[in-house]
This record gives structure tokens, C-alpha cells and sequence, in this order.
């Protein structure tokens, strides 16, 4: 029962950083996940010779070892997760595309790494970006504006339908910003320049003919905004949430919108021009991080984009240009058999709810955790059991898997109970029938911790049906749970059989040199064999050839 892993890996070379994501795609289902996110801050446009003036810059020595080092590293990784030169695309945007020796970087690449890099002109920038964001946000079949504002430059594209009307690039970005008024009028001299340039280049006119129902903006400043509004940065000291109680800080996250307005943004932005001191950098490097040196130029251009194209209110989307470049490489894999992306609004609103909730850490974590979940349970089904549920149960119960660990945005006491309130209150799964979140919010508050029994209080009200259903899905999550945390156990070659009456489950695991399970991993395991053998009446074994400890009820 070996599981596909449809992996596919992009690159994306930017002014500021150079970035990896991994994507799984499951063409039958149309899911479309981001399990894995790798970035390094390898600045190409930085120290670029002419970075202030009118000539053409050059990508400095140094930046261009970096990048070989960075690059080299990521193809490493993609090695080790056997992800094939065919299923991985290496783009490069504007440092690339308007540096003099853009072309020299490109083949010490190919020459360092294999990789074929393609440098994207603006508009195919702007069109890949659009892509990106309509395999997060429902703005499909909406007249879209999408913004995607980068080191070296901004992008715009309007689409609907997944096709685009309208796509281009200005030579607007928050690290050229910052290089070209570093020492002189920030706020002021910024202000005309951007206005000046967005004015010139016809943007507002087209923006005007084309027209937009919802603005959607996918790049890191645009998210730090959409941070900073939350946190109140424009309206009180950030330290002050610190005195936030827990429960007002769980309620204010569990209604979370992910969207900020005019408004909002412009008081960011008054703040940022014109508070100072040692506490107001420290508050804006805790709050910004790796992006507070730049911070103020993106804001700036964002506030005067809004300004002149009328945006009153933005989207904010997690996926951006390296989705998008994804979703290209789909269309030519699987073009042949009719595959359509975007086909699970379902599986789109629980992606969108675990990364907006999980670091990139606990979302990989939980799609490694989805990933084992769904081995057992198809296994279980083809060994007889569970032949109760259907493809509807088995996306409840990796569903589940991705939001698990959600609570813990909230501290890690007690973070299962608030996974289970931020599905049930905060109104974030669509095409989900009540009984269903509640079964996705019931696993994942059961997760860890107590088993549910069958005749508890919180059950009182469901169904006998019901109640089996969760207590099977619970077995497979729970020991989904710990399997995933032993990250070199491997997924991808798992299966499960019938053995003298139960059950064995054989794992391979990666590398060539044996591993064990910790002491708390052979204990947390052999309590949920106990639970499995509680619910199924029949044993379950869990071997993993080559290793002595191998785990069995």
C-alpha cells in the first residue's frame, strides 16, 4: 500500500530573499497543500553597483556566492524528499531580470545546481502571483485585483475565472525604496516619487477600464500589515498586549479576518512615520522582524496604492508567486487527464484555517500527520474495517490532522481545547456540514490527552453512529500524532495487514542508518495500541524493519 506523494518544489529567486516551497497535489481530490516553506535572506538587490542610479545594477560577487550556497542547499532537500528535476521550477523576478550580469548568475546556476532558471518578465510575475492566490482565497469566480509587493518591484494583475485580463510591473519595491531615499526625505520625497511613478506608467487608467470587486494583496509586507492592524500597533503600544488576557486573546484570534482597511493601514503607517526612540525599534523588530529595515518604504507604497487605484479593503493571502508557479507546473503535468485546480472548496478553507493559525513548522508537521492518518485508514478499510466510512469521513480525519495543533497560537497549556473552540466558534470551514466540523473539532480537541468515551457529556446529544465514528477516526489521529513527531519515519512506503487476527503495520523509515523510537515515543505509542485494541477488539502491531525497538501490543 505504498501512498503517492504528488510533490512539487519551486524556487523562487527575489530581490530580498530566495525562497523554496514544496506543494502535495492529489488530482482526484484537487488538493492543493504547501507542506513545506524553506527561505534564506540572500539580498541580490542589496549591494547591487547601481542600485541608486539610472544604469543597469550588477548582482554583487558576494550575493552571487550566496545564492550558489542557498541553492545548493535547497537542492539537497529536494533530493532527500525525492522530488524529481521534472516537478521542480526555479524562477527568478526582478533583481535577476534588471541586473547587467543577470544572465552570468543564471548559468553558474545551472552549472553549481542543475537547475534551469527561468527570469519572469512583470506581467508573467503579476499572472503566476494571481494563480498563486486563487488556490487559497474563493476569489475564483470574482473580479479580482491582486497586488504582490516585492523588494524590487510591485505587481498587479486583475483575473476572473482563473484567467487574466490585465497584468503588469512597476519598478517599485520595498528594498529600492529603501536604497534609493536612504540618508534623505523618507516620507516626503518617497511619497512623490511613488506617486509620480504609479501616475506615469497608466497604471490607475487600467486599473479604471478593467475594474475590481475585491483587492487581494500576497506578498510579506502586505501580510506584516495585516499583523500589525491585528496587534494594534496603529492605535496602542504593541507591549501593551502583553496584559491581554488569555480568553480576549483567544476571541480576538477566533474571529480573525485576515483583512485590514484603508483606514487601518494609515494609521500603521502614522505610526511608523513618526514614532522613534530605542523602545519604538525594539517594539518594531520584535513586531516586523527581518522585514522592520524595510518595513517603512513597503507601507508607504502600499498606503499610496490604495490611495490611487480606491482600494477601500485587501484580502491578505498566504500563497503567492511560488504556488502560482506550482499550479503552472500542474497544468502541464496533468493536463491530459482533465484535472481541474481548485475542485475541493472544502480542503481550500482547512488549508487556508491551518496556515493562517500554524507556523511553517506545525503545518508541515500536520500534513506528515494527514499523511499517515490516511495509510491506516485505507488500510483498515481494505482489511475490513471502517467499511462504514467513505472519502467524506477520511477528509474529516485529515482535516483534523492539519488543525490539530492550532490552540497552540494561544500557549501550549490546554492548546487542544482551543483547537477545538477555533473550529467550532470561529466559522472558517465552508461546505462542511455542522455534524462534520463538529467531528473535525471533536478530533482534534481528542487528539492528545483523555480518550473520548463513547458516553461522555460533550456526546451526550449525538448519535450511537456518531460516537463510533469518532472513536475510530480518534485511534488513527492519536497515533498519527505520534508517529509523525520521529521525522524520519517515512510515510511514503507504509502498510498495514492483517496478521493472526489483528493487524501490522509495517513503516520503513529514511537513511540508511537504523533509528529507534525515544522512551516517550514507544510509550505514547503503546497507549494508543492499547486504544486500538479498546475499539477495534483486535491488536495492532507496528514494525519497523531493520530496527531492534520495534514497537507491538
Amino acid at each position: 500500500m505504498a501512498l503517492p506523494d504528488d510533490l512539487f518544489a519551486a524556487i523562487d529567486m527575489g530581490t530580498n530573499s530566495i525562497k523554496m516551497i514544496i506543494v502535495q497535489f492529489h488530482p482526484p481530490s484537487g488538493r492543493f497543500l504547501t507542506v513545506a516553506r524553506h527561505s534564506d535572506r540572500v539580498c541580490l538587490g542589496r549591494d547591487s553597483a547601481a542600485a541608486s542610479s539610472n544604469s543597469s545594477p550588477s548582482i554583487s560577487p558576494d550575493a552571487v556566492l550566496e545564492a550558489l550556497r542557498c541553492l545548493r542547499q535547497f537542492t539537497e532537500i529536494l533530493r532527500a524528499r525525492g522530488i524529481p528535476p521534472r516537478r521542480t521550477r526555479c524562477v527568478a523576478t526582478s533583481a535577476v531580470r534588471e541586473a547587467a550580469n543577470g544572465s552570468e548568475l543564471v548559468e553558474a546556476v545551472r552549472a553549481a545546481t542543475g537547475l534551469d532558471v527561468s527570469v519572469l518578465s512583470g506581467e508573467e510575475e503579476a499572472r503566476l502571483a494571481y494563480s498563486g492566490v486563487i488556490q487559497f482565497f474563493p476569489v475564483r469566480e470574482k473580479r479580482a485585483l491582486l497586488i504582490d509587493i516585492g523588494g524590487g518591484s510591485t505587481e498587479f494583475a486583475i483575473g476572473e475565472g482563473g484567467i487574466v485580463d490585465f497584468a503588469t510591473s512597476l519598478k517599485l519595491g520595498h528594498v529600492s525604496l529603501t536604497q534609493r531615499f536612504a540618508g534623505g526625505d523618507v516620507v516626503g520625497g518617497m511619497r512623490n516619487f511613488i506617486r509620480a511613478a504609479v501616475k506615469d506608467s497608466g497604471l490607475v487608467q487600467q486599473v479604471k477600464r478593467f475594474g475590481f470587486e475585491v483587492a487581494v494583496g500576497s506578498s510579506g509586507t502586505i501580510g506584516a500589515v495585516e499583523k500589525a492592524v491585528f496587534h494594534g500597533y496603529g492605535d496602542v503600544n504593541v507591549a501593551a498586549e502583553t496584559d491581554t488576557s488569555a480568553e480576549e486573546l483567544l476571541r480576538r484570534h477566533v474571529k480573525r479576518d485576515w483583512r485590514f482597511s484603508r483606514v487601518e493601514l494609515k494609521r500603521v503607517v502614522e505610526r511608523l512615520c513618526t514614532e522613534e526612540g530605542q523602545e519604538e525599534k525594539e517594539i518594531r523588530e520584535e513586531l516586523f522582524k527581518k522585514r522592520s529595515e524595510f518595513i517603512v518604504a513597503g507601507t508607504l507604497l502600499l498606503e499610496e496604492i490604495f490611495e490611487l487605484l480606491g482600494i477601500e479593503e485587501m484580502e491578505v493571502s498566504e500563497y503567492a508567486l511560488g504556488e502560482g508557479v506550482v499550479a503552472e507546473a500542474l497544468k502541464e503535468e496533468f493536463n491530459e487527464v482533465g484535472f481541474k485546480l481548485n475542485a475541493n472548496p472544502r480542503w481550500n478553507s482547512v488549508v487556508r484555517l491551518a496556515t493562517r493559525f500554524n507556523n511553517k513548522k506545525r503545518v508541515e508537521n500536520g500534513a506528515r500527520c494527514a499523511a499517515f492518518a490516511k495509510g491506516i485508514f485505507e488500510g483498515l478499510r481494505h482489511c475490513g474495517k471502517l467499511i462504514d466510512l467513505g472519502g467524506e469521513d477520511l477528509e474529516c480525519l485529515e482535516a483534523a490532522c492539519l488543525l490539530h495543533a492550532i490552540g497552540l497560537f494561544a500557549g501550549k497549556r490546554g492548546y487542544h481545547k482551543q483547537s477545538y473552540r477555533v473550529i467550532m466558534e470561529g466559522n472558517h470551514l465552508y461546505g462542511f456540514s455542522t455534524e462534520e466540523i463538529k467531528l473535525i473539532a471533536l478530533l482534534a480537541r481528542h487528539h492528545t490527552k483523555k480518550f473520548p468515551k463513547p458516553y461522555q457529556a460533550s456526546l451526550a446529544e449525538t448519535p450511537e453512529e456518531f460516537r463510533q465514528k469518532l472513536q475510530g477516526l480518534c485511534t488513527i489521529i492519536r497515533m498519527s500524532v505520534v508517529l509523525q513527531k520521529n521525522k524520519r519515519l517515512n510515510f511514503e512506503d507504509m502498510e498495514l495487514s492483517p496478521l493472526d487476527g489483528g493487524f501490522r503495520l509495517v513503516l520503513k523509515h529514511a537513511g540508511d542508518q537504523p533509528i529507534s523510537l525515544s522512551e516517550e515515543m514507544k510509550k505514547d505509542l503503546r497507549g494508543e495500541l492499547e486504544h486500538f485494541k479498546m475499539v477495534f477488539k483486535q491488536q495492532l502491531s507496528v514494525d519497523i524493519p531493520s530496527i531492534s525497538e520495534a514497537s507491538k501490543s
